[in-house]
């Protein structure tokens, strides 16, 4: 981007990227997490399972980082997921200290099933998209993603006295 987008003069929450993030989750969790009420799982639940199915995590640091969830809720959360016979835990055969998941054939179909709510939900939102704005703004928002990922944190700048 040879221009910068935003400055003094037209940056506003209605317009702000961020702003705009936070609402769009603040909003869509809710509404998600309703498509499972009637489940023996919580969209937490499937989001978990999502990521050892996709490949995203392997471990209970992997999802707890892509989750941005507490060490202690994600391992409890594996815990009910061991239990009811969705998750496997194998212990590490180069690092015991590491414990690998991998999803059972039952954690494969209760993913798959249910995925079909997380689908409804997401063709209904973007209803208003063709196809192509639909592929567009994943490609964007992956891209945006992506370009995070790569930023590091960095503490906020003190302000010149």
């Amino acid at each position: 981007m040879s221009k910068p987008f935003y400055n003094l003069d037209n940056f506003e929450a209605q317009t702000s990227v961020g702003c705009l993030l936070r609402r769009l989750t603040n909003l869509m969790v809710p509404r998600a997490e309703a498509r499972f009420a009637d489940e023996h799982f919580t969209f937490s639940h499937w989001v978990a399972l999502l990521c050892l199915r996709d490949g995203l995590a392997t471990t209970c640091a992997d999802i707890s980082r892509h989750m941005n969830y507490d060490s202690g809720a994600t391992t409890r959360m594996v815990d009910q997921l061991e239990a009811r016979g969705l998750v496997s835990r194998n212990r590490s055969q180069t690092d015991r200290r590491v414990v690998h998941l991998t999803l059972t054939p039952e954690g494969r179909e209760v993913t798959k099933a249910m995925a079909t709510p997380t689908i409804a939900f997401w063709n209904e939102m973007l209803g208003d998209f063709s196809h192509d704005e639909a592929a567009q703004l994943v490609g964007l928002l992956t891209r945006l993603l992506q370009r995070l990922e790569k930023t590091p944190v960095e503490p906020a700048q003190e302000a010149a006295e």
